[in-house]
């Protein structure tokens, strides 16, 4: 009982590579489901403004937010908790958020002074 065939033990290994097989494939469907349910959107910020590709997403999920610093001074972008970096002129950041609720998440610039400025606004979650 305790030695077991060369034919038992083929017929085990390939149940176990057909099981590791069947994990990934599982994890791979997953991940592209995310992917495709997910948002990307493109910010373009600078003196004193924000503006979105899109000010909405259809319903709770990831999103992408690429921000890009077009204007002359150093600027940031904050939304659902999560902020990027202070983003030199020009140059580009990305941040995910996974928004949870439906409602309404405010994003502004942090630095201070430039919300008030008009660098803010509302993104819904539908």
């Amino acid at each position: 009982m305790k030695r077991l065939t060369m034919r038992s033990t083929l017929a085990l290994a390939a149940v176990a590579i057909a099981a590791l097989t069947l994990v990934q494939l599982a994890s791979a469907r997953s991940e592209q489901k995310a992917a495709a349910s997910a948002t990307t959107v493109q910010v373009s910020g600078g003196e004193f403004f924000f503006k979105l590709s899109t000010k909405s997403m259809a319903k709770p999920g990831t999103a992408t937010f690429v921000f890009k610093n077009v204007g002359h001074i150093l600027h940031d972008f904050s939304i659902g908790g999560k902020k990027t970096p202070l983003i030199q002129p020009g140059k580009t950041a990305r941040l995910v958020v996974t928004f949870k609720k439906k409602r309404s998440f405010h994003y502004l610039c942090t630095v201070p002074g430039h919300a008030a400025a008009g660098m803010q606004g509302n993104f819904t979650v539908r």
